[in-house]
């Protein structure tokens, strides 16, 4: 890496402008813009910088710039360079998915209606995209009765031609078969014209006309044609029923909202026209490499637009709502103001229904990320690229391929549970997930806690690790629980756990494996002797993994707990029941398992559990029955005083 004194420049010009910074490959790595060179550029030579701006600097060897005359130009020139150069530490965006668009091949003599997920499609015109493809192909379907435009491929379409037959979609109305005649080369147009109107500007004007043709029809006595054309005045208004509901016909605007994690984020796009969410689609950005002076909604605004702008200028709306605040957007309304030729507005609502679309937005950026990771938590290659980082950060003597995480859960200092997961690989092996019941009166804290199933566990570790493995293999029998020691301990809390688990391992001798908490205020990473906590970056894949074991564990401390909690309520109820001994209690335990469940089923079934008859099962609905001016907590089985 290169020292930033060594390429610092110097008489930096006091002007609005366009950077670049190069690598030693005199490749372009990051593209900038500023209202001030000189303030921006030197900024970047300072020592408070962030981890991620310090790593591009470093990795650049030289900077230069280029004066524009305004803020507005040096908006235009960035996105320009940015979209040439893809440098490394600019914003990278990524389609979570491909999405379908309907198109028409509007450049044919018979236009064609067809679904595509190519954005470029040569001589069609592109409506969407569309969200979900089964709402799509449904509302093809719609579109075919109301509007029966060819869709056929064009082989098909000059097969009928020659052989004077139409195909089924024909014989069935779903198209008006100009391939055999059945309609002239302008009556086809002009249902082009309407569908085109429909999709654009919604049902109204579409509706108006078809009212007209039917009054003519029925006035000419062409009762059959009035009729067909009532079905599809009925399946339009059917179509828009669920849109026009929801949101006000004369809103046309574009929503923008983005959802952080720790390692991504995520941007959807929302375009709605007289009312109508006509389009959704999503993008993912990685984070890792991007220096904190990058906005990701100004970035990705200018590239949807300006890189459809040659083929619509209408394609930017008057109106654009955003989720981002303290952030200004001056600048880029200017731009598009120019280029539109009208007034744009940036801005965040304050109130109404255009607040619930931003918040619409913002649920779809969140589930688009949510799948994204979902997706990436299972790709090898990001795990060890985390564990190494990991291996790095601690100063570990090698890459902590199977991690173990303890977690404690308790109400109180009652009903204490432990938990320990284990990841290896950075994927969870829950195979080897075990639950501890902490029993023991004199143990009523998360520190004792910890430090009780720590020695239990690595107890078990001492008397198991001299066994020959291999000879247990060879002869079928089951491989011990706890004889393979994790090369990372993780506990969740700070550094009372740390303390608490390093002083039970020394206590048991054992040495050589790293310990280190993880802290939920700040996510800070402790250490047993150090009394600075460790600081992973904000988007490091490090520190994406630690929570997502930490969570696990977390989860599955509390699924025990409440499992423990429900169990005992149910015993508690059942010995107030005279007629109950041990062996009912414990074959109604075995069968229900709750006190909610108990109370779902009727004294039937109840009868049918071992021992249990329908006296006694009478005797324990009447019973439940009686409990009616309590309060029953469903999820753990917990009965309160109302």
């Amino acid at each position: 890496m290169a020292d930033p004194a060594s390429y610092r420049p110097d008489s930096i010009p006091n002007d609005p402008g366009v950077y670049r910074f190069f690598d030693q490959d005199d490749r372009i790595i990051y593209v900038g813009k500023a209202k001030s060179l000189r303030n921006r550029l030197s900024s970047y030579f300072q020592g408070n910088l962030t981890e991620k701006t310090r790593r591009m600097v470093c990795a650049a060897v030289r900077v230069d710039w280029t004066v524009v005359r305004n803020e507005v130009e040096a908006l235009q020139l960035e996105f320009t360079w940015i979209k040439e150069e893809s440098p490394h530490f600019n914003v990278q965006f990524r389609d979570d998915k491909s999405y379908p668009y309907l198109a028409l091949s509007i450049k044919d003599e018979f236009p064609r209606l067809f679904i595509t997920r190519s954005k470029i499609s040569s001589g069609a015109k592109l409506f969407g995209p569309y969200t979900h493809a089964w709402a799509l192909k449904s509302t093809f379907e719609v579109i075919q009765k109301v509007f029966p435009i060819r869709s056929c491929s064009r082989s098909n379409f000059e097969k009928a031609k020659k052989t004077k037959r139409a195909c089924l979609l024909g014989d069935i109305g779903k198209c008006s078969a100009p391939c055999v005649g059945w309609i002239t080369k302008n009556g086809h147009d002009q249902l082009v014209t309407q569908l085109v109107e429909f999709l654009e500007k919604g049902p109204k004007k579409v509706i108006d006309q078809l009212e007209t043709q039917m009054e003519e029809a029925s006035a000419g006595q062409e009762y059959e044609r009035a009729a067909k054309i009532r079905d599809q005045i009925g399946a339009v208004n059917k179509a828009q029923e669920s849109t026009e509901a929801t949101l006000s016909n004369e809103l046309s605007l574009d929503v923008f909202a983005r959802h952080d994690d720790i390692t991504h984020s995520a941007v959807s796009w929302f375009t709605v026209r007289n009312g109508r969410i006509t389009g959704s689609r999503s993008w993912i950005i990685d984070m890792k490499d991007v220096p904190e002076l990058s906005t990701v909604l100004d970035l990705i605004i200018q590239r949807i637009y300006f890189e459809n702008l040659e083929k619509s200028a209408n394609l930017i709306p008057a109106e654009i709502l955003v989720s981002d605040r303290d952030v200004s957007f001056q600048s880029l309304e200017d731009l598009l103001s120019n280029s539109s030729s009208k007034k744009v507005e940036i801005k965040v609502p304050a109130r109404g229904e255009k607040v619930e679309l931003v918040a619409m937005a913002k649920r779809s950026a969140h589930q688009s990320l949510v799948q994204f990771l979902s997706k990436r938590a299972a790709d090898s290659a990001v795990a060890g690229g985390a564990l190494e980082e990991i291996a790095e950060v601690l100063d570990l003597p090698e890459i902590p391929l199977r991690i173990e995480c303890f977690d404690i859960s308790n109400i109180q200092g009652t009903n204490i549970v432990a938990s320990m997961v284990v990841f290896e690989d950075g994927q969870p092996k829950k195979s080897e997930y075990r639950r501890f019941a902490i029993t023991d009166p004199a143990i009523r804290d998360d520190f004792s806690s910890m430090a009780h199933v720590i020695t239990r566990r690595f107890k078990r570790y001492l008397l198991e690790r001299d066994i020959d493995l291999h000879e247990i293999e060879l002869e079928g029998g089951q491989r011990p629980r706890f004889a393979y020691p994790p090369q990372l301990i993780i506990v969740d809390g700070g550094k009372g756990q740390v303390s608490a688990a390093h002083k039970a391992l020394n206590d048991l001798g054992i040495s050589g494996i790293a310990l280190v908490g993880l802290a939920k205020r700040m996510e800070e990473v402790f250490l047993p002797e150090n009394s600075q906590p460790v600081i992973f970056d904000r988007h490091s894949e490090a520190l994406y993994l630690f929570q997502r074991i930490r969570d696990e564990a977390h989860r599955f401390a509390i699924t025990f707990h409440r499992s423990k909690r429900s169990k005992l309520m149910l015993e508690s109820l059942l010995d107030e029941i005279p007629a109950l001994g041990e062996v009912r209690k414990r074959a109604l335990m075995d069968r229900f398992g709750s006190v909610a469940a108990l109370r779902k089923v009727e004294a039937s079934e109840i009868a049918k559990t071992p021992g249990i008859g329908p006296r006694i099962a009478s005797l324990i609905a009447d019973h439940l029955a009686s409990l009616s001016s309590t309060v029953l907590d469903t999820q753990t089985g917990e009965i309160k005083d109302s």
